[in-house]
């Protein structure tokens, strides 16, 4: 994606709120720099020290949701990796939720911008990736390259339902997480085992997103 979002402390939270909130109000194509700078009480030039695009501010909200997947209590091994997994993605609806109606907007404008929409697609594959690997799944080599395109599958699948779920406790977002693990199991005669075995895809042969 077109643009940096350095790291470490600074103004990028702020401008990521006020983006995500103005998105929410005007549409994603509706909101200027200059309105994400005035939302965040920070001037052009203290925005493009941190973000110097609309797409960099993507990348960062994206950085933050990825940030998200490593926060509190990692998976434990004793748990099957299909349950490591459906928690370590129900990380990232968390981190989600409270900015619906700004990612709601945001995918919107994805979905009307082709070349932003195919832009978005390799930190897809980075995030899904990751998903894997925090899961305990290894998500390296040709195998891992098939898991990650079909968790890439269920988590685009699974976000279509998060964004009209309007049940406090994301029930029917978890119930299609749930869903379609089974169902990639079932059809895929998945083993979801531990890291260095064949999981997504058995070893033989996983939009827009946020």
């Amino acid at each position: 994606m077109a643009g940096t979002a350095p790291e470490g402390i600074g103004h990028a939270g702020a401008i990521v709120d006020a983006a995500l909130a103005l998105a929410s109000e005007k549409g994603w194509h509706g909101v200027s720099l200059a309105d994400i700078a005035a939302r965040a009480d920070l001037s052009l030039a203290e925005l493009h020290a941190e973000c110097d695009s609309k797409s960099a501010i993507l990348k960062a909200f994206f950085q933050r949701l990825d940030d998200a997947l490593w926060s509190g209590d990692l998976p434990q091994a004793e748990e099957t990796p299909r349950d490591r997994l459906f928690d370590v993605v129900m990380r990232r609806f968390d981190a989600l939720q409270p900015h619906r109606a700004g990612v709601q907007a945001i995918l919107t404008g994805l979905a009307s911008d082709p070349w932003l929409l195919l832009s978005s697609g390799p930190h897809l594959l980075k995030t899904t990736a990751l998903m894997l690997e925090v899961s305990g799944i290894s998500a390296s080599g040709p195998a891992g390259r098939l898991k990650v395109h079909g968790l890439s599958a269920i988590y685009l699948a699974v976000l279509r339902v998060w964004l009209s779920d309007d049940s406090a406790d994301m029930g029917k977002t978890m119930a299609a997480l749930d869903r379609f693990l089974r169902g990639a199991e079932s059809i895929a005669g998945l083993a979801w085992r531990r890291r260095g075995a064949s999981s997504i895809g058995g070893g033989s042969s996983g939009d827009g997103h946020a």
